[in-house]
């Protein structure tokens, strides 16, 4: 009985299965159709220096929900534009803040909230001096016991700011050299002919580079111990002195014999500032490593917004809902008031012997002196995590607020460690073209997602230069758009929606500088965003279901800074570059911390799986990270790479460096590089290593063709293989879903290759929301093949389901097209007057606007509507009719007979009208908008009327005409009379077709 049972429980447990199964399907289905508004894509929402006010606001949200815009990141700059009346962070400036996020709670647009003022960082001019990012810098003189003088210690100078004394305005200019605190005093006898660290102030974190826009090292080298360069500073030899300085630097000492070194050490302020902010958020960056300067800065600034506002509704998908950390832009950092201790807790060590090495000297050897400098960075890191990003995201917490971080650029700690403390890990691309290559943070960010289990992660996307000039639209970003999915984004975050503050007759209208893709209501095309919006929306719901499929798992070294790179060769292209066939994610140590392994692959606890763990070729590791890495092993895992020969660092030295040996030989057998690749088994796992695998390094790791050779060699087949189409995969339970992206501007016929058999393949079509099953498939044990044709940069989701159980065709299916109607001859055309073009005009044929003798289509911005009348008496209607439309620059919307049919934005450029065709005297209208370029180049050839001196125009300021006869207005200047017109219109040729399926 009992195992009847037993077998009546298997039952209902399998059957709940397939119920819930079958029920996530039709959920997936039903989003897929209509998503929700968490779905839609975000934009960066940027007020200007106190140009703000209630109307504007409450129009450039009203737009953003119409546009399908669901989410923004609110953040207010300093940039290329006269200052407006609203002074940062007043009365009533909180006010309008209130306004704001009371109007996006009605909207039902949730509202992410920046930190501190500019676009970056957290300060402002309520941190005080002591408060603020700090620098242990150092002074030093020679005595001598002979020379009988008085020793007085200069105060030691501040170091230069990153950006420049320049950056910093005279008020805080002086505070930046004012304040200073002495930290210690020290001595030593002289040994100047060691040679110094010449690299110190990278090493001992006085500057952290820009990663995205300067040449700057992505990770530091491990600890040397190869390099002899002589016996430093004997720490048995130096001496503290600091209870013997008097307050203005008299050394009341006198020296033994000989030449002696005496080191005065102080704190002084790192010279980072709110960039770019409104002049009054103008101030010092907190302290990163204080949890006592970041409360008062946190209370200063979002204390007093808090004061405003309703309390965060989790309820409402509209208002306030998470704070937000931007790109790392303050610098480095490597003092705080109670660094000494926390050193000490945390490394074991005192590091005040070392205190001359902040400067290069060189203390002991120039090992150990890179070891403290190692340990050094990492305890920063530490204190970057607890006391500033943790430290934040309890306090969102504590307001029922999440926490969003980009964690790159000019980060001093580990970009992967540092994203993951996030509830969402952001990243950032540029359009290409048109600025930075940032491509790496996508990298990034989608990996500490995948890693950590987040599902949502954002991009700030298509942010642009002065080159841009309002070039970008919804069908020139699609193809890098579909490659940012294929990486493992899930949601664009425009860069930028500027607020449009300045009358709606004044367009372009305002612009954050000459920074940012222009993705606001003062486009050409805004009115017909929404199509492409629902596009985006549809696709990021997909991407947000399940977790990503991927096999390698790269393991960053251990340390700080860290820039996640993985190999070059794994990544086919160039500054969109595609994942080859088996996708990679990257993970810090701390996060392999948290690993497991079930079956052969490491797990984490948010269900990311990688059947091959790669270690990077540094020769160091703590013991601690050995020995779980060789607990994984024993467990079962696949490791690629080396056995470390010593730890990085100090603490606990020289006996970290036998643990370290001693774990390698029982892990490896032995430490010795075998000159062929070797497998050697460990527990239930293996080890591969040597021959190539050491030698053809790339980015620290080996090759990716090395690694996808391991792969096979363990029967598993390539996850994804087409010639010319990008992938990602993403799984649940009983389903797996690809989304494909041609990466050819021209249509392509492919057979493509997926690692899944969980059931029948069906296509899911993101611009149109339909499904279409797929019977033409053949499967053979893990793969599924599909003959694949996209049209140029199309892009779709094949969804494999155990709930989809049709056969396969047993005859191959073509889709032919046949031309019935060609709707050539004249068009009736009408411009808008107010833009310069004429009411209503007549064009024999089609034609680019720019080749037209009349100035105003020549150089006209805007909307067009072409008309025509035609007949269509008779069709096989039991295939769709499209209505293709040719050429076109660069969007349109289809009316047939009066209905609104759709927006075309993409290729394939056609519409179905089949349920709107009539036999005689069918209305035809097309309206075609192109871009602000030609309006803004022929504007140039008449006076200037614009900015000036950084003052705004006199006619403006007055409410007064314009003289100048231009049409346009705008904030930032991007062309000039000569510059090249762009083609627009309606080009076609505009045909009527049916397509029908051969079989």
């Amino acid at each position: 009985m009992k195992y009847l049972n037993h077998f009546f429980l298997i039952f209902v447990l399998t059957c709940f299965s397939i119920v819930s199964a079958t029920a996530q399907l039709a959920q997936m289905k039903a989003g897929f159709a209509n998503p929700s508004d968490k779905y839609k894509p975000g934009v960066y929402w940027y007020f200007m220096d106190g140009n703000m006010n209630a109307k504007t606001i409450t129009k450039d949200l009203e737009s953003m929900k119409k546009a399908g815009i669901g989410n923004l990141i609110f953040l207010e700059v300093n940039v290329g534009v006269p200052g407006g009346t609203i002074d940062f962070l007043s009365e009533q400036w909180t006010s309008l803040f209130a306004h704001a996020e009371k109007e996006a709670r009605r909207l039902g647009i949730e509202i992410t909230l920046g930190i501190g003022p500019g676009w970056t960082g957290s300060g402002g001019p309520w941190v005080k001096a002591e408060q603020s990012m700090q620098h242990l810098v150092s002074s030093q003189v020679t005595v001598s016991s002979d020379d009988h003088k008085k020793i007085v210690l200069p105060v030691p100078a501040p170091k230069k700011p990153f950006f420049g004394e320049g950056n910093l305005p005279e008020d805080f200019k002086k505070q930046w050299r004012a304040y200073y605190k002495d930290v210690a005093v020290l001595g030593f006898p002289d040994i100047s002919s060691v040679k110094a660290i010449s690299d110190y102030e990278e090493k001992a974190l006085y500057y952290r580079a820009p990663y995205s826009s300067a040449t700057v090292k992505p990770y530091l080298a491990e600890p040397d111990v190869k390099s002899d360069q002589g016996k430093g500073i004997e720490k048995g030899k130096i001496i503290d002195l600091t209870g013997k300085m008097d307050a203005d630097g008299t050394l009341n000492w006198t020296p033994p014999a000989g030449k002696w070194i005496i080191m005065r050490f102080g704190s002084r302020n790192n010279g980072a500032i709110t960039r770019p902010a409104p002049v009054p958020g103008l101030g010092f960056e907190a302290d990163k490593l204080d949890t006592a300067a970041l409360n008062a800065h946190l209370d200063a600034y979002l204390g007093k917004i808090f004061k405003k506002i309703a309390k965060p509704d989790s309820k409402s998908n509209g208002g306030l809902k998470r704070l937000h950390m931007d790109s790392w832009e303050m610098g480095a950092q490597n003092w705080t008031a109670n660094f000494r201790q926390e050193f000490l807790k945390r490394r074991g060590y005192d590091p005040i012997t070392y205190y001359p090495v902040y400067s290069g000297n060189v203390v002991g050897s120039r090992e150990e002196s890179e070891r403290f400098l190692w340990d050094l960075r990492l305890t920063a890191q530490e204190l970057v995590l607890q006391n500033h990003a943790n430290h934040v995201k309890q306090y969102g917490k504590r307001h029922g607020l999440s926490l969003s971080i980009e964690p790159y650029d000019m980060n001093p700690t580990a970009d992967l460690d540092l994203g993951s403390v996030a509830d969402v890990p952001m990243a950032e691309f540029w359009s290409k073209g048109f600025g930075f290559n940032s491509t790496y943070s996508v990298i990034e960010a989608t990996s500490i997602a995948h890693v950590e289990g987040r599902s949502l992660v954002p991009a700030e996307a298509f942010t642009a230069q002065n080159n841009e000039g309002w070039k970008q639209h919804p069908g020139s970003v699609k193809n890098q758009g579909d490659w940012a999915f294929a990486a493992g984004i899930n949601r664009f975050v425009y860069h930028t929606f500027q607020n449009q503050f300045l009358p709606d007759s004044l367009k372009p209208g305002a612009t954050m500088g000459p920074y940012g893709v222009h993705w606001d209501r003062g486009q050409t095309w805004w009115s017909m965003a929404t199509a492409y919006h629902q596009y985006i929306t549809r696709c990021q719901y997909l991407l947000q279901q399940g977790r990503t499929v991927a096999d390698i798992l790269y393991m960053t070294p251990e340390g700080a800074p860290h820039v996640f790179l993985p190999p070059a060769s794994a990544i086919q292209g160039d500054t969109i570059g595609n994942r080859k066939e088996y996708n990679f994610d990257g993970c810090s140590p701390l996060q392999l911390m948290k690993a497991s392994v079930k079956g052969k692959n490491v797990v984490f606890p948010s269900g990311a799986s990688y059947r091959l763990l790669v270690l990077p070729a540094y020769e160091s590791m703590t013991p601690e990270l050995l020995t779980k890495i060789g607990e994984l092993v024993k467990q079962g895992a696949t490791v690629v790479g080396r056995p470390p020969l010593r730890s990085p660092s100090l603490s606990g030295f020289p006996d970290c460096d036998k643990k370290v040996l001693a774990l390698s030989e029982t892990i490896w057998g032995s430490v010795t590089k075998p000159a062929a690749q070797t497998k050697r088994t460990y527990g239930k796992g293996t080890l591969i290593w040597g021959g190539e695998l050491a030698s053809r390094i790339d980015n620290l790791y080996p090759r990716y063709e090395l690694t996808a050779d391991i792969l096979k060699s363990e029967n598993l087949v390539e996850d994804f293989v087409a010639d010319d189409i990008r992938y990602t995969h993403r799984t649940g339970s009983n389903w797996d879903l690809y989304f494909l992206s041609n990466t050819q501007n021209k249509p392509i016929k492919v057979d493509g290759r997926f690692r899944s058999v969980q059931g029948s393949p069906e296509l899911w079509n993101a611009i149109t929301g339909k499904r279409i099953q797929l019977n033409d498939f053949k499967t053979d044990h893990q793969v599924t093949t599909i003959p694949l044709q996209l049209d140029a940069y199309e892009s779709c989701f094949i969804m494999f389901s155990k709930e989809n159980k049709w056969l396969a065709s047993k005859t191959k299916k073509e889709t032919l097209t046949k031309t019935l109607v060609t709707l050539d001859g004249p068009w009736e055309v009408k411009f808008d007057p107010k833009w310069g073009g004429p009411a209503s005009t007549t064009f024999d044929k089609l034609s680019d606007w720019t080749t037209n003798k009349e100035e105003g289509i020549k150089y006209y911005s805007g909307t067009a509507a072409y008309h025509k009348t035609f007949h269509f008496p008779q069709a096989n209607l039991k295939q769709p009719i499209y209505l293709e439309l040719g050429k076109v620059k660069n969007m349109a919307r289809v009316t047939l007979n009066g209905k609104e049919i759709g927006i075309v934005w993409t290729a394939p450029w056609k519409i179905d009208i089949s349920n709107h065709l009539q036999a005689k005297n069918n209305q035809l209208k097309i309206e075609v908008v192109n871009l602000w370029g030609n309006r803004l180049i022929g504007d140039e050839k008449k006076p200037e009327d614009g900015i000036k001196d950084d003052k705004w125009p006199d006619w403006l300021l007055n409410n007064k005409p314009r003289t100048s006869g231009r049409y346009t207005f705008t904030t930032s200047k991007q062309y000039n009379a000569d510059s090249p017109l762009q083609e627009s219109g309606l080009m076609g040729p505009v045909t009527i077709i049916q397509e029908t399926i051969k079989k």
